[in-house]
């Protein structure tokens, strides 16, 4: 039987909080990774397209996303979320604003999941994470199917965002 879970496992700050302690925090473990070629399969089975089509129209998709990202454009997939280019400048500043330059920074695709919020303006669902089931490594590993949901839609996003 194929578990279906987010799998993490304990990762140790190198950094202490204020008590001198160096604190666990869950970290994913990534198990494999899927190839374009899979998805386009796996779409195919869902759909009238055969996996080449399916492919071409993933291909495609990406094109089109990176002209429009390489045009200062946000990119929004209904149901999926926004791309977005960010830039980040490590330190690397200047005193000068007509010093700044694009070379101070490295260019990186932030995405931010889909979010549905209820009437209240909390979240109701946020593509991608919501109903995700999060499993301990080790508990993966010898096939126990216990889970801990408890965190799996905290996320915000793809992590920091300095620009």
């Amino acid at each position: 039987m194929t578990i279906m879970a987010v799998v993490y496992k304990p990762y140790q700050s190198n950094v202490a909080d204020a008590n001198g302690n160096y604190l666990y925090h869950p970290r994913v473990v990534v198990l494999s990774n899927v190839s374009t070629d899979q998805i386009a399969s796996e779409i195919a089975q869902y759909s009238s397209l055969s996996s080449g089509d399916t492919k071409n129209v993933i291909d495609n998709l990406i094109t089109v996303m990176t002209n429009h990202l390489q045009s200062s454009e946000s990119v929004t997939l209904d149901g999926l979320g926004s791309f977005r280019m960010t830039m980040r400048s490590s330190g690397n500043g200047v005193v000068d604003e007509a010093d700044c330059s694009s070379s101070q920074a490295t260019l990186s695709v932030i995405f931010r999941p889909a979010v549905t919020k209820n009437l209240d303006g909390t979240v109701a669902t946020r593509s991608l994470t919501t109903g995700a089931k999060c499993v301990l490594l080790s508990d993966y590993q010898s096939g126990s199917t216990s889970s801990d949901t408890s965190s799996s839609d905290s996320s915000t996003g793809s992590g920091d965002d300095a620009d």
